[in-house]
Formats: structure tokens, sequence, C-alpha cells
């Protein structure tokens, strides 16, 4: 068994959007956070080496994950090629010391991206020497209806990648059992995305223990299986207000410590 004091638990500077990545930082050093993850998006400092590192430095923490401008939203950003961005991604990485980067499966109509993706990533991989850790995502539903927006597919269980990205709350979005994804996929689970949901339709992220999904149990699962990556903090606090969004993340700073059995580190809840 692992010792769970060494996995660190980092935020995601998506979870403090529409703010940006130098209020992110602040605020996970004030928090008790370990680490930041990387959301690369039109905030400048996301996508500067030198910025980030500085801001790291400031704050006396990690930056435990680059994720790649994968996202709809972001189709544009770096370019229009996939590869480019996922290369420029990796590059930003390395020069920051990050684990891993993040990168979702192509869209359904990036057909060309997609037939070579498999080995397209295993080449980057051996050629960068950093993770790249394909996250599990789920089908596009509207109602009763499902079309499936990822090619070659939504489940990384179906295919051969090396390090995975576990999103619980994606798991939830497409009926998957989180804790069965974790067990199946094995040592591949190389960064774990931690974030609840009551199996919404919507991808919901919302803060640990306020869906319906086994959050606990990934936790501990992770401490049994000798994890040797990153978990982060990626829920969704667009709507909150300043304060709400404070409180939310320190008390999902605090359910991931007390499932990880770190409750003497920074951000722990006392234990009465």
């Amino acid at each position: 068994m692992t010792d769970s004091t060494s996995i660190p638990v980092h935020l995601s500077s998506s979870s403090v959007y529409p703010e940006n990545a130098a209020y992110c930082f602040d605020l996970a050093q004030r928090l008790g956070y370990d680490g930041v993850e990387v959301m690369v998006w039109t905030d400048p400092v996301t996508q500067e080496a030198g910025a980030l590192k500085a801001l790291a430095e400031l704050h006396e923490l990690q930056i435990g994950a680059i994720h790649a401008p994968t996202l709809l939203l972001a189709q544009r950003l770096w370019g229009w090629d996939p590869w480019g961005k996922i290369e420029r991604a990796l590059d930003l990485a390395g020069e920051v010391g990050a684990q891993c980067v993040v990168v979702h499966p192509p869209f359904r109509w990036q057909r060309g991206y997609a037939e070579g993706f498999v080995e397209g990533v295993a080449e980057r991989q051996a050629r960068w020497g950093i993770p790249l850790a394909v996250e599990n995502m789920f089908p596009w539903r509207s109602g009763a209806r499902a079309m499936q927006a990822y090619l070659p597919g939504p489940d990384p269980r179906d295919f051969p990648y090396t390090s995975v990205t576990l999103d619980i709350s994606h798991a939830a979005t497409a009926g998957v059992d989180a804790v069965q994804l974790a067990e199946d996929l094995g040592d591949r689970v190389t960064h774990v995305h931690l974030g609840d949901s009551f199996g919404s339709f919507m991808d919901e992220h919302l803060v640990p223990g306020r869906g319906s999904q086994p959050c606990a149990e990934v936790l501990q699962h992770l401490v049994r299986s000798n994890f040797g990556g990153v978990v982060t903090l990626e829920v969704g606090t667009r709507k909150m207000r300043t304060d709400d969004r404070e409180e939310a993340l320190a008390e999902s700073l605090a359910f991931a410590r007390e499932h990880l059995g770190q409750h003497d580190r920074p951000g722990a809840r006392s234990r009465v």
C-alpha cells in the first residue's frame, strides 16, 4: 500500500473560471493545495512557461499537469492543427516540469486526426518522455437520444493507451462506475480529475460529496493501488460568488484529504 500522504492534491485552473491563472495559484496556496493543473486557455499566462514558473515559485506550488486546449470551445486556440496543439502542450509541460499532459480524444468530425490518434499519442509520448494522459469521455445525450461525439471512442479501456486521466464526473455522464473504471484501468491511471455528479446528461463537475458518485471510494482505491500520480480538483464554480467559490474549493480539498487519509496536511478539516 502506498503512503497516502505522497498523493498530491492539486487545483485545476478551470475550477476558478472565469478568474485567471494568477488567482488560481494564489487561491491554491491560501487553501493548502499542493499544486495546480493548468488548463491552456485564452488567459495568456496559461500559455507562457516563464509566467507559469514564476507563479509556481512565488506560491511554492508544483504544476502537476498541463491540460491541452482540446475542448470544444478551444478549437481555435493555438491554431487548427490538433497535433500541433498537443505538441505545444508537451513543450510547455517540459518547460514547467509538469508530470503529464491531459488530452481529450478527437471529436467525431476530426476524422483524419482520429484515425491515427492511438498511434500518434504513443509516438509523441515516447518522443517527449511525458505521459499523454487521455481522458475518459461520454456520449452527448439529449433526452433519450445519444450521439457518439468522440472517435475512436470515449472509453479508454477500449484502447491501448498507457496513460489515462480518470475523470469521475465524465464517468457518471457516461453511466460508468468510476471505481470499476479505475480497477479495470489499473496502473494506466496516471492522473485523476475529482468532481462529483448525479449522472445527468450534463457534465456536472460538482464539489465532491455533493453528488451521488463514489468519489470517496475512488480516492481510497488510489491509496490501496499504489497510485503514483496527482489528484486534481476539477469542479465548476463559474456561477458562484467569490466567497462561495473559495468555500467550495476549501470543502473539495478537505474531502480529498479526508479520503486519502491526509488528516495532518494543509487544507484538512480538524477531526473532532
